[in-house]
This record gives C-alpha cells, sequence and structure tokens, in this order.
C-alpha cells in the first residue's frame, strides 16, 4: 500500500544532520509546514512513515540550520556600489538579500549606520530609508530585522537612534565610538585613511571628522550611553557595544544594560565581557582570514580563550558558513552553533536555531567541497533558493 502523503511534507535525508549534539551521518530531517517535526539517525528513521510529497537528496552533503546573522552591514555595497552612485534602496536590498540566501543565512539583522558621514556614503536620511525598506519585507527571501548602529560622538547619531526607541521593527541597537584614540583606532594617525578606505578627498574630510569626535568628552560620551539606555530599557531591543579594547569600557557599557559586546579588540575586553556575563561577537572574516584586518583580537585566539560566543558576517555574507568549517579543534556541533543557536539565543529567537522538532522550518543544505555552498536553502518550510 503507498504511503499517505501531505503536500506540506519534505524529508531532507542522506546528509549529515547538524543536531544540537552531535552530526548524524546519513541522517533526516521532516519539514512539516513552517516546522520540524522530526530528525532521526539513519538507524530511528528506516521504518519510520513521513508521508512525505518531496524528499530531498543530501548524500555527501551537510545539513545545517539556517544561519542567523546579527550584524551584517554588506546592503551598503548595494546601495552605493562606487562612490557617488547611489542605487534604488529596494533594488539594493533585494540584491544583499539574494545574497544573504546564497550564504545559508536565513535571519538578516541588516546593521543600519544612522550617523552622517559623507566620507562612508552614510547619512541618517539614508538610514532612515533603509529602515523602511526593511520594515515593508516586500519580496525579500530571508527573515530581514534592523540592527541600529548609533555612533556616540555624533550628537544627530544619538537623537536619530533615540527616536527610534518605541519602533518594534528595531531589534538590535549597538553603540560605538569611532573616533582617533579609541577602541579600534587607537593609534589616532590611523583614524582617517582607515575611516575613509584612503580615498582622496574622503580622507580629508574623515581627518576633520576625527577632529570633532575626538573633542567630545570622554563624560559626554557616558551621558550619552546611559540616555540611550534608559529610553531602551522598557523595550524588547538587544543593546550592544561595538569595538571595545578598554575593559573598563566594557564595564561601563554594561552596567548600563549592554548584553552583547562586539568586536571586542583585544583579549582583555573579550575575557570582561565574558565575566561580566555578555555575550560576545566577533568577525566571521577575521577568523576564516586568519587574523584581524587591522591587527586587532585574532578571532581565533578569542575562541582558544573561550571567550566568543557567536560570529557575525559584518561585511562579508559569505565568510559565516565558511567559518563553520574552520577547524578550531572543535566538534562541528559547536561551530554550527556559534552561527545558529548562540545568535538566536542572544536575540531572544526562541523559536529558530536548532534542528529540533518543533523549531521553525529554517534550514541549509551545504555542499562543503571544493568549497562550502549552499545547494538548496528553506525558510520556515519554503524552499526559496535551489542552486544544484
Amino acid at each position: 500500500m503507498s504511503e499517505p502523503t501531505d503536500e506540506n511534507r519534505v524529508v531532507v535525508e542522506g546528509g549529515t544532520v547538524v543536531t544540537p549534539d552531535t552530526a548524524l551521518e546519513g541522517g533526516r530531517v521532516v519539514l512539516d509546514g513552517d516546522q520540524i517535526l522530526a530528525v532521526d539517525a539513519p538507524a530511528d528513521s528506516t521504518d519510520q512513515p513521513t508521508g512525505a510529497s518531496r524528499r530531498v537528496d543530501a548524500t555527501g552533503q551537510v545539513v545545517l540550520p539556517g544561519l542567523i546573522d546579527l550584524h551584517g552591514d554588506d546592503v551598503e555595497r548595494y546601495l552605493y556600489p562606487r562612490s557617488g552612485e547611489r542605487v534604488d534602496t529596494r533594488m539594493a536590498l533585494a540584491a544583499a538579500d539574494r545574497l544573504t540566501m546564497a550564504a545559508g543565512v536565513t535571519t538578516k539583522f541588516d546593521a543600519i549606520a544612522f550617523e552622517d558621514a559623507p566620507e562612508k556614503n552614510r547619512s541618517i536620511e539614508g538610514a532612515s530609508e533603509l529602515l523602511e525598506t526593511v520594515a515593508a519585507d516586500e519580496g525579500l527571501l530571508a527573515d530581514h530585522r534592523v540592527h541600529a548602529r548609533c555612533e556616540v560622538t555624533d550628537a544627530a547619531s544619538v537623537a536619530a537612534v533615540g527616536d527610534l526607541a518605541d519602533r518594534p521593527v528595531v531589534d538590535v541597537v549597538s553603540l560605538m565610538a569611532h573616533a582617533p584614540g579609541r577602541g579600534q583606532f587607537a593609534d589616532e594617525t590611523d583614524f582617517a585613511s582607515r575611516y575613509a578606505d584612503g580615498r582622496g578627498a574622503a580622507t580629508d574630510e574623515a581627518a576633520r571628522v576625527g577632529r570633532e569626535r575626538r573633542d567630545v568628552t570622554e563624560a559626554t560620551v557616558r551621558e550619552r550611553v546611559a540616555d540611550l539606555a534608559t529610553d531602551l530599557a522598557s523595550t524588547d531591543v538587544l543593546l550592544a557595544t561595538h569595538d571595545d579594547g578598554d575593559p573598563a569600557a566594557v564595564d561601563d557599557a554594561v552596567d548600563h544594560g549592554v548584553e552583547l559586546c562586539e568586536y571586542p579588540v583585544s583579549l582583555a575586553a573579550a575575557r570582561r565581557a565574558t565575566d561580566r556575563g555578555a555575550a560576545t561577537a566577533m568577525g566571521a572574516p577575521n577568523l576564516v582570514r586568519g587574523g584581524s584586518l587591522w591587527g586587532n583580537l585574532d578571532a581565533r585566539e578569542a575562541i582558544d580563550a573561550g571567550v566568543v560566543d557567536l560570529l557575525c558576517s559584518d561585511y562579508r555574507p559569505q565568510a559565516l558558513l565558511a567559518s563553520v568549517f574552520v577547524d578550531t579543534g572543535e566538534p562541528l556541533e559547536r561551530r554550527v552553533a556559534r552561527v545558529t543557536s548562540e545568535p538566536a539565543a542572544v536575540a531572544g529567537l526562541d523559536d529558530r536555531g536548532t534542528l529540533s522538532p518543533g523549531a521553525r522550518a529554517d534550514l541549509v543544505v551545504v555542499d562543503p567541497d571544493p568549497v562550502p555552498t549552499v545547494s538548496r536553502a528553506f525558510v520556515a518550510g519554503e524552499e526559496v533558493y535551489r542552486c544544484q
């Protein structure tokens, strides 16, 4: 007798299925509508009917939960593919969305910089437009959310982000002080060339901005952080700090309700975040590259020290998937957790990030050779991407 089928049920089988606890060779994941119905080892699944209308053969591939990226600002390069050329916001976001899916990211927190910085092709007006476009969610494949970046040395940035406190579309706010003599710009001479990527007149403009930001006192920065923390205290927004090198700065941030320390530039700062109970995020490009682009904390060193909870794509979405296949001496499931269940937990998304019964059916099938490549992606049980 033929097995009855359910048109909403899909079985992904034959690959290495990475669960929270282990990697099941030749395992099976059953998707039922927008949820995961079952995850089985081969020996457990042989005689169990699924009623599936579709079967996906993942033999030789790795089956992962959809990746969750808490900080990805790559959409900026689509808005401005070349300095001075501004692309329509919806078109830019659609392009970034497709690359996000090809990178295996099913939940994306678009990091939007709220600052007027012409040398970086950034403006508060443009950031607001991008936020509204993300919120409209027109034709996007991934689940997009907003990560608002606040430059606390810029009064206009602080005011703009403060006005977003009650907007449910904003999920994360990160507080950063990009100024000469602070964080990743501890060497004051580096600020102008690095902040403007060394581009002629833009470097001159960055130097001017640097002088203005350097004049903002530490007391003013602390006051602005305290005010923003107060504004956000009654919301569900995740508060993060960014590019800290001084453990004292981490202490101050945590005292104001910060729960995530992004890209600490020193091991001492990362250790302090861990000691204070804050989650620590490093950049996946750092790990994949084998070190910081700017000579700051090496992600591998931080992992070896046990102070990295999760990884973010930062500016390169493909690096998040590639990081899973960097041998850190840890089990595969631990490396996967840093880009799935750990960011989900930090962001308060308890419905996703694992291949477990009852979880949201976000899943990617990855061909690991010769380089990790997504062959299929499911978002809430719907196959939205296929490249095979």
